[in-house]
């Protein structure tokens, strides 16, 4: 019976250890591929900043949109607001429910009251525009590792 018992303790702390070996060490951005056969996994660590920004070149009228985003609840991603120059083609001209549209200095500023999704899904378009991640004082080129033409799951 004694024999019995030390191998079941010993059984779970071997189940526990390797639990523990397996847990990811880091929390870290997870660029995925998606709607290919074999997809490619891209990871950036993050850091204590919690703030990310994704800056891109509207396609049409070739001007900056910048989308803003925090890190909240460990694995969730709050929405915090856009600027852009123009109500064009693909850019919000009103806000909606919880969320704040002001115009000031010639540009447009969404703003969303608390919006908070666990993932989304960026268009790394075929143009030669900028596509940019930008989180903790530097900016990683979307379209320099990730195929043009190609749907990214973010998370």
């Amino acid at each position: 019976m004694r024999k019995k018992t030390i191998i079941i303790v010993l059984a779970f702390l071997c189940i526990c250890f390797s639990m523990v070996i397996f847990l990811p060490l880091q929390k870290v951005f997870a660029f995925t591929e998606t709607r290919i056969n074999d997809p490619v996994v891209q990871y950036l660590p993050l850091s204590t900043e919690d703030t990310f920004e994704i800056r891109y070149t509207h396609s049409i009228y070739k001007t900056d949109v910048l989308e803003h985003y925090k890190c909240v609840g460990g694995t969730n991603i709050q929405m915090l607001g856009m600027e852009y120059e123009s109500l064009a083609i693909g850019m919000p001209s009103y806000a909606e429910k919880n969320q704040t549209l002001t115009k000031r200095s010639g540009k447009y500023y969404l703003q969303f009251d608390n919006e908070v999704i666990e993932n989304f899904t960026i268009y790394i378009g075929n143009l030669d525009l900028d596509l940019v991640f930008d989180y903790d004082n530097y900016e990683y080129d979307l379209k320099k590792d990730l195929q043009k033409g190609n749907l990214i799951y973010l998370r």
